[in-house]
């Protein structure tokens, strides 16, 4: 019993290693891994319904419907960010109108008189 599951732990210790080694952006890697899900939940379920034929074609119906749904959902990939990023846009507001007192009434002298002119007192 002690070997049977140590033998089991290293299993699924590998098979869980195993899952890190994917890239998530290839839609061949994707439908692989659907098939295997799609085959072992359909050979399960196929199983539950049908005895040793059942599982045979659940885990064929689910295989074929894994792969296609695990090809058709690859997402994709974000671009490359070369450098820094961009600064953030700086929105300057425009000034707030100033209110400007009118100049204060000055006593202004008159202008000089013209040559040749007197003033008289």
């Amino acid at each position: 019993m002690t070997r049977l599951a140590t033998t089991g732990l290293v299993a699924v210790a590998l098979a869980a290693s195993l899952t890190a080694c994917t890239n998530p952006y290839d839609p061949g890697q994707r439908a692989v891994g659907g098939a295997a899900i799609g085959a072992g939940s359909g050979a399960a379920l196929g199983a539950i319904a049908g005895g040793g034929r059942g599982a045979a074609i659940g885990a064929v119906a689910g295989g074929a419907v894994g792969a296609i749904t695990g090809a058709a959902t690859t997402p994709q990939p974000a671009p490359p960010a070369y450098g820094y990023a961009p600064p953030a846009p700086t929105y300057y507001a425009p000034p707030a109108p100033a209110y400007y007192a009118p100049p204060a009434p000055a006593y202004y002298a008159p202008p000089p008189p013209p040559p040749g002119y007197y003033y008289r007192y």
